[in-house]
């Protein structure tokens, strides 16, 4: 049964990672484009994040109370060092909800519609950076529970060249899945146009901050290249992604845009795939060498399988109406 539970572990990261992402990334295209076409920027991101926006915070939830209930020492080793990004996060989440309710649903529009505006560009650019943080402290060998000051316990634990590094790629990420799933979006040439070009940007910005995270992860004496490169499945989820890079080049190039969203999707994945497999199943990398793994901090028999029942049986009630929720926003755009 762990397994299992590992299993909706991983799902529900990289849900939250492709549609969450997504979510995000709608805000930081907006907020990174010139202020004549911001306006039908804002309308096409509206259009493709409107569904589901609220909802991708579910795979988070799923993903902590995981955690909470079936992994608690990892739970707590991460909340007690990583405190301070992990309330950032949550404060931006927070405050981006609330930004984009008003935005929209405001009853009276008047000048507070700009400072709505502003918090949902900025928490929709922080909380992704912050996100990316946290992921980076965890495999950096930068937790040092050993470390007597507050600075290295709460601070160095989860900001350095590093953890920007992966934050800034956390960010372009989402903003290319963003771009890559409003294509569809788009209801005229122009538009279409419009996104292309922000997508191709986008990619840039993805391969740029890849390079970084590579370089500040070899300054840093973090085996990232080695992780990637030296066994088979590395090289190969690198390959099958930028092979999905590819045919998403095409697609846009030739106006076929069906499936782009699967292929960007399936690229995070295999980007999460090459990045984690080799260090899995421990979960978090000590600077002292020690780790915590999934396979041996876990909670107790009874209630692995307790919880591994439980989500497979909450998936049938909950997977089916998410994706009629998805159809029914999809028909009604038609």
């Amino acid at each position: 049964m762990i397994y299992v539970v590992i299993g909706f572990l991983w799902l529900s990261i990289c849900l939250y990672v492709i549609l969450g992402g997504a979510d995000f990334g709608a805000g930081i295209v907006e907020l990174f484009t010139k202020k004549r076409a911001r306006h039908k920027t804002q309308e096409i991101m509206y259009e493709s994040i409107a569904p589901v926006w609220e909802a991708n915070h579910m795979w988070l939830i799923i993903a902590i109370v995981i955690l909470f209930v079936g992994f608690p020492e990892i739970y707590t080793t991460l909340s007690t060092y990583l405190h301070i990004p992990l309330v950032l996060m949550l404060v931006g989440i927070i405050a981006r909800g609330t930004a984009f309710t008003f935005r929209h649903y405001d009853a009276v529009k008047d000048d507070w519609q700009q400072v709505y505006t502003q918090i949902f560009y900025f928490s929709s650019l922080l909380t992704p950076f912050f996100l990316g943080l946290i992921a980076a402290a965890t495999v950096s060998h930068s937790i040092n529970p050993h470390a007597s000051n507050f600075l290295d316990l709460y601070i160095f634990s989860w900001l350095n060249w590093f953890g920007v590094a992966v934050g800034l790629f956390t960010v372009s990420i989402c903003a290319y899945l963003a771009s890559i799933f409003s294509l569809r979006e788009t209801t005229d040439r122009l538009e279409l146009g419009l996104m292309i070009k922000k997508s191709k940007q986008t990619m840039i910005f993805v391969v740029i901050t890849g390079i970084l995270v590579f370089y500040t992860a070899y300054v840093s004496d973090i085996p990232l290249l080695m992780w990637v490169f030296s066994k088979p499945l590395g090289i190969m989820a690198t390959v099958f992604a930028t092979v999905a890079l590819g045919l998403i080049l095409r697609a846009m190039n030739t106006q076929k845009l069906l499936p782009v969203r699967a292929l960007a999707g399936f690229q995070v994945i295999m980007i999460l795939v090459a990045a984690t497999y080799q260090h899995n199943p421990n979960i978090i990398l000590f600077a002292n060498g020690q780790h915590l793994s999934l396979l041996e901090h876990v909670a107790a028999p009874k209630t692995i399988s307790a919880l591994g029942w439980a989500l497979m049986l909450g998936s049938l009630f909950i997977l089916p109406f998410l994706f009629y929720l998805m159809f029914s926003f999809s028909k009604q755009r038609k």
